[in-house]
């Protein structure tokens, strides 16, 4: 508990995904007092619906002073403002904070959308009771994070820990062009005609869908479970990197695909002991998130406490 908070006080937290907000009220002891969740528009006029939504919070959560907002993209802590944004470019093009603040009346607190899942996670789920954590989330794209001595570690201009930019192989391919959901599944329809024994193919090429890939996983569909093995081996290759690097106490992974019985878990952590140094694996742990989906927003609650 850090020093401003006070037993039984409640705290938001919003975070924004490419097609959902997701807003909880929580304790400050970490327990999950209310959610709520809304679709994202598609397209312009970001800061007036967040605006619009933090409003709504008021009349369903009570009313409150101040929320963590967590986004996609990397955030410049200098500037307070998002600096570049894949999913969501229009963030990029206006101060964000100033427009909802301004709107709302609420003070607004920003962080990267990994930064502030990992720190839910590290406070209040997979991570809690160690001191060092490198967190991965894995969809639309791949966020990395790390905490150094129970601090987030942001580098120099706030953009550490961008996981899926990391090359991992001589062709300088990125993590994120192989194990991004889209880039999943663009390799599952390339492969798709190679398996006709699939399951996969009564639901057809252009309507697969990650969730499907995941059933037929559960269901020992052989051609899923490649696929998946696949993009374990290759999050594993990039995971090896970090614990080389860091010689790190534990690695939280999140994401859909985690979901598939371990098959993910396990080929990260297979191709992960090939290619570490074999003292510095033996004293990680690799484990899958707890939080699920309102791990970003857990995190952006506390982190605007913290530093309120």
């Amino acid at each position: 508990m850090t020093e401003t908070q006070n037993p039984g006080e409640k705290l938001i937290g919003i975070e924004v995904g490419n097609s959902l907000l997701t807003a909880v009220c929580i304790s400050s002891e970490g327990s999950i007092i209310d959610t709520f969740e809304a679709p994202v528009l598609p397209e312009g006029e970001t800061a007036a619906y967040l605006g619009h939504f933090v409003n709504e919070l008021k009349s369903k959560f009570g009313d409150f002073s101040e929320i963590g907002l967590a986004v996609p993209g990397l955030v410049d802590r200098r500037k307070k403002r998002v600096a570049f944004s894949t999913h969501i470019p229009e963030h990029a093009k206006i101060d964000l904070l100033s427009e909802i603040s301004k709107l709302s009346g609420v003070k607004i607190s920003i962080e990267n959308d990994a930064n502030a899942a990992a720190y839910g996670e590290y406070r209040f789920g997979a991570g809690q009771g160690t001191q060092d954590m490198f967190y991965v989330k894995l969809g639309d794209g791949v966020g990395g994070a790390i905490i150094i001595n129970g601090r987030l570690w942001h580098g120099v201009s706030g953009f550490a820990g961008e996981f899926g930019y990391m090359a991992i192989n001589s062709e300088g391919m990125r993590l994120e062009d192989l194990a991004s959901s889209q880039n999943i599944l663009h390799r599952t329809r390339n492969r798709f005609h190679q398996d006709p024994t699939s399951s996969l193919n009564k639901i057809g090429e252009d309507n697969i869908t990650i969730a499907d890939l995941i059933k037929g996983a559960d269901n020992e569909d052989n051609f899923s479970e490649l696929m998946l093995e696949r993009t374990g081996f290759y999050i594993g290759t990039a995971i090896a990197g970090v614990i080389n690097l860091l010689n790190i106490e534990k690695i939280v992974i999140d994401g859909d695909i985690m979901t598939s019985r371990n098959i993910v878990l396990d080929s990260i952590k297979d191709r992960a002991q090939e290619l570490s140094f074999s003292p510095s694996f033996e004293t990680v742990e690799i484990v899958q998130g707890r939080l699920g989906r309102n791990a970003g927003a857990i995190g952006a609650a506390l982190l605007a406490d913290a530093n309120s």
